[in-house]
């Protein structure tokens, strides 16, 4: 068993398919943060708000004021350098902590992709994904043809998890027997050329895509896997990210999960790209020339990093692969309470739609006065804080602390919360006796959550 696991480490591969990888990340992240600039998002999303969302235990990370504009900069010009490959390891380690801090200053704006790009910049700070190709690569005079085998798979092994938990999550009775939220998103797609008015309004229609979710998730990772059927998957991958592109707003996540895959390809597939992107730059007008560099067979780890290396991406590959499951650790529904639901790959599985009223209420003289709440929160932070409990909490004490310190005394924090979820009817979300000014949060259980009156069976992880 070790003997083989010692073989597989040092088994070598070609390093255009990390290297390819690596030069389309990193300009895809380069123009996601060039976009980001240009609609506007950041003055929107983290320099207008009068208060932003924290995670547990990250309530010191903030936008930087003016200066958040400088971390944007860094932050793209890293993306770059780590496309072309120059001082990579500098340059892929400042993307990560850069992107990180940026998706870390705000909770209202978490996606999985985004959470995505993170997990998927530590493990590439690891790779040695500069070997060949790359500036660096040119200043040293030396290229490496071949690196280790396992560089290349931990990407697939993170990328087939992503897509293999996703499929794992819609095993629900919302999605598979009541095509919940599909059903409730498809019908608005009216004014889409040819099917708007047809198939999305069709009931078979949308348990169609909601099976058709399920099955391209779960086995999608291993048709790319099997060369037989991985040019057929490829084409799969194209149409369900273009498609889900068309239907629903969600940014750069399909293209870069299009361009992703492409490592599942074999290295002289790679070579070919490599190739004729050499041939373009070369015919530029450009300072720097590809030329034919001193090609060293295999890049090999020190002892040194084998043993630094191996442990880190051992216990990061460990907690993808458990992180998922935590949800279960906590009673009730989980799309109603949320507890585990983030960092899981659950993607759009859920419609909700909340209300919350928050009233501030002197304990001893029972006097009271309700919030309004675009007083302090954006439409869009409202409309987030509104359905999940975390947020709730820490709203309330951000109200508690302000009308403290504004000379309310004995403030008490009360909310009148209701939520819809999957289209059912709304309900009491939040024990309305509860003073949640004297909740902590943690990764407790809150037991001031109204437990969810219906059960969606086949729970998904």
């Amino acid at each position: 068993m070790i003997k083989n696991i010692e073989h597989y480490l040092n088994t070598q591969t070609k390093a255009a398919p990390l290297v390819v990888f690596r030069l389309f990340f990193g300009l895809m992240m380069f123009a996601s943060i060039v976009r980001f600039w240009i609609n506007g998002w950041i003055e929107t999303l983290y320099l207008e708000p009068n208060y932003h969302f924290s995670y547990f235990g990250f309530n010191w990370v903030k936008p930087l004021g003016s200066y958040t504009y400088l971390l944007f900069v860094i932050c793209a010009l890293s993306a770059f350098f780590v496309a072309i490959g120059y001082k990579y390891r500098i340059a892929i380690i400042t993307f990560f902590l850069s992107f990180t801090y940026i998706e870390l200053m705000d909770k209202t704006t978490y996606l999985n992709h985004y959470y995505f790009i993170s997990v998927l910049s530590f493990l590439m700070i690891f790779l040695p994904a500069n070997a060949y190709y790359s500036l660096d690569s040119l200043k040293r005079k030396t290229a490496f043809k071949n690196i280790p085998k396992w560089t290349i798979d931990s990407i697939k092994l993170l990328l087939g998890i992503v897509y293999f938990y996703a499929g794992l999550a819609k095993l629900n009775s919302d999605w598979l027997f009541r095509a919940m939220p599909l059903k409730i998103w498809l019908p608005s797609k009216y004014d889409l050329p040819l099917i708007g008015n047809s198939f999305m309004q069709q009931d078979w229609f949308h348990f169609a895509m909601s099976y058709g979710g399920v099955l391209y998730d779960l086995f999608i990772p291993l048709l790319l896997l099997y060369k037989r059927t991985r040019t057929f998957a490829f084409i799969l991958v194209v149409f369900f990210h273009v498609f889900t592109r068309v239907l629903f707003p969600i940014g750069m996540f399909p293209f870069i999960m299009i361009i992703s895959t492409l490592i599942f390809f074999e290295g002289n597939f790679h070579q070919k790209i490599i190739n004729k992107l050499t041939q373009i730059i070369n015919k530029l007008s450009l300072p720097v020339k590809i030329k034919k560099l001193n090609l060293i067979d295999n890049y090999t780890f020190s002892k040194a990093k084998k043993l630094f290396i191996y442990p880190i991406l051992g216990l990061f590959l460990l907690i993808q692969v458990t992180l998922p499951f935590r949800n279960i650790l906590y009673p009730g529904e989980l799309f109603w309470t949320e507890e585990g639901y983030r960092f899981s790959w659950r993607v759009m599985l859920m419609e909700k739609a909340g209300y919350a009223n928050f009233k501030i209420v002197d304990a001893k003289t029972k006097t009271f006065f309700y919030v309004d709440n675009s007083d302090f929160l954006s439409l869009y932070q409202e409309k987030q804080m509104s359905f999940q409990p975390d947020f709730i909490l820490e709203y309330a004490h951000y109200l508690g602390d302000h009308f403290t310190n504004q000379g309310h005394k004995n403030v008490q924090v009360f909310v009148d919360s209701y939520v819809a979820l999957n289209g059912r009817m709304s309900r009491v979300f939040i024990d309305p006796k509860v003073d949640l000014y004297k909740e902590k949060e943690s990764f407790k259980h809150k037991d001031w959550i109204v437990p969810f009156s219906s059960k969606i069976k086949i729970k998904g992880i």
